[in-house]
């Protein structure tokens, strides 16, 4: 074998190795990826109820209620279609009316959801309280952040 033949054959092997792990890698995301269905995207999709799916969206305002001390019912909405949920737990800090969340459970009815897991949103200006407590005790603190 020449020189310039086993460099060859060393770049097709390179190229063949990294297409392959790259293959491998997509065919093994393309059911973890993390996307959520919007509460319209999920009434019109077709989706098996006993499949495991995620909904995002706002928590419809005066529609949160506490049913038992882990037990809640509220609606979640797109502002163009709602879906009611029920979810047995412990709700997250951030977790209120009209605050965006990201349910992750399954369907059990034509409207109805039955959550698993409740992640609450923020938006680009929250700040945990110790954090700014901090800025403000190192006089980092400006009095425009919101």
């Amino acid at each position: 074998m020449t020189l310039r033949f086993q460099r060859l054959l060393i770049i097709l092997i390179s190229i063949i190795m990294i297409l392959g792990a790259v293959l491998l890698i997509l065919y093994n995301a393309r059911e973890n990826i993390s996307y959520f269905y919007t509460p319209s995207e999920l009434l019109e999709s077709n989706i098996d109820k006993n499949k495991q799916v995620r909904i995002g969206g706002f928590v419809e305002k005066n529609t949160f209620i506490k049913v038992s001390a882990g037990s809640f019912k509220f609606r979640i909405t797109d502002n163009i279609k709602s879906i009611d949920v029920t979810y047995n737990g412990i709700l997250p800090d951030l977790f209120r009316e009209g605050q965006g969340a990201v349910i992750e459970g399954n369907m059990i009815g034509q409207n109805s959801f039955k959550a698993n897991n409740i992640f609450a949103k923020h938006d680009e200006n929250y700040m945990p309280a110790s954090i700014k407590d901090d800025l403000e005790n190192k006089g980092y603190w400006n009095k425009n952040y919101k």
